[in-house]
């Protein structure tokens, strides 16, 4: 018997400044796979997210493990979804080591100190995406990719079993996105997660286990990323500017 989705959106608008910019849709991840989410610029992706996070109101319901988003208590729903957000803002100042202990906060009572678990958590997740050798530095000093690792550090050392992250590749050079799906398909393999991302590098997106995939405030299909229905939503979806290949067992796309 197959295991029920830990989220649930049925969507029935959004709008923001009152400009609707959701359709209906309705989404509930697998569990214990990764679902990336793709489409054009403007499609909605994020939005979607955004939502599907509880960061944003909309007309609808969401649920988290088949109860309602707003009868959880604050901390303990904190403890069940971890967010990276596109372009997320931090404290300069704070060293590495410190804003990856933020991710902490949510297993901690208040105003107590950071506990042995805690630590030992966090240098799980810097080790994972190699930040901790520089862990005192200042998030001021670090560059955009290693920003990135340390920010993708603090959502995995919340240790959640839902782990949502909108552009996590932003910045990465192509060993550290590889490094990224290792750590996407460890948190599955290990801990039995479930991931949720949006991207926009469509050959990484194609490795996932569902996509899903917006257009206009909408989505359009959900499938496996080896579907031919999903290549062709994909097509359409860009304009039949893509072609997609199968090269060694992996599906990739090409500018047509």
């Amino acid at each position: 018997m197959s295991a029920a989705p830990l989220l649930t959106l049925d969507l029935r608008e959004l709008r923001l400044g009152g400009t609707p910019i959701l359709q209906p849709l309705q989404l509930a991840p697998p569990p214990r796979a990764w679902t990336a989410v793709v489409g054009p610029n403007g499609a909605g992706k994020s939005t979607m997210l955004r939502a599907l996070s509880g960061l944003l109101p909309f007309d609808g319901t969401l649920t988290l493990q088949g109860r309602d988003w707003d009868q959880w208590p604050a901390r303990e729903r904190a403890r069940q979804v971890a967010w990276l957000g596109q372009n997320e803002a931090s404290a300069d100042d704070l060293s590495a080591l410190d804003v990856v202990l933020l991710g902490r906060l949510p297993h901690q009572a208040w105003l107590a100190p950071a506990s042995a678990a805690d630590h030992a958590a966090v240098e799980r997740a810097m080790r994972q995406t190699q930040s901790w050798d520089w862990r005192a530095r200042p998030l001021a000093q670090l560059s955009g990719g290693e920003r990135q690792r340390v920010l993708l550090a603090r959502a995995l050392a919340v240790e959640s079993p839902l782990l949502l992250m909108d552009e996590p590749l932003a910045h990465l050079d192509p060993p550290h996105q590889s490094d990224w799906i290792q750590i996407v398909r460890s948190r599955i393999a290990d801990d039995g997660g479930t991931v949720v991302s949006v991207l926009h590098e469509l050959n990484i997106a194609l490795q996932a286990d569902h996509l899903v995939v917006m257009d206009a405030g909408r989505i359009v299909h959900q499938g496996a990323p080896h579907d031919t229905a999903t290549h062709a939503a994909l097509q359409q979806v860009f304009q039949h500017r893509l072609s997609i290949f199968q090269v060694n067992e992996r599906w990739i796309a090409l500018n047509a």
